[in-house]
């Protein structure tokens, strides 16, 4: 067990390492994919990890490859990344489009309450001050908003269902 940690633990150290930010000829960002998938199957026993390792992430490189690594456990089904919000909230005032972008995409699959407002801002401010010049950020802001308002819709109707 002490193995496996210690390989969890020096792979989430190298995140941000080996990250490629989009450009004129790429519009998405490019990361260690071999690092990602290895997280990814590790699951619920890397997020301790992660989630200290964003608490102290510094640059761009460490945030963006950090959440791409959690949006990717999302999709395989990975419990618990849900508790992470009051870590991924430390961001939600970045302006980094990456940042953004990643982020939105995490609240989309959380749905957590508390990002309602935030992803908001992060619309207004993308539309009133468009920062990435090789994507648009408000795609993917603006879907996760609709994802809240879908998910919030279902529940109203759920709920005046039940009481009729």
């Amino acid at each position: 067990m002490q193995i496996i940690n210690n390989n969890i633990q020096n792979l989430v150290l190298r995140l941000g390492s080996d990250v490629s930010f989009p450009n004129a000829q790429r519009n998405y960002c490019l990361f260690n994919e071999a690092r990602t998938n290895e997280l990814v199957n590790a699951g619920e026993a890397a997020l301790p990890y992660i989630d200290t390792f964003l608490k102290q992430a510094y640059t761009e490189e460490q945030v963006t490859d950090s959440l791409q690594v959690i949006d990717k456990m999302l999709d395989k089904g990975v419990k618990g990344i849900d508790k992470m919000y009051p870590t991924f909230a430390q961001f939600n005032d970045v302006t980094s489009p990456n940042v953004q972008v990643l982020l939105a995409g995490i609240y989309r699959k959380t749905l957590v309450p508390d990002a309602f407002g935030p992803l908001n801002k992060m619309l207004i401010r993308q539309t009133l001050t468009p920062n990435s010049p090789y994507f648009d950020p408000t795609e993917e802001i603006g879907g996760a908003i609709m994802e809240y308002l879908k998910n919030q819709s279902a529940i109203n109707s759920a709920q005046i269902n039940k009481k009729n």
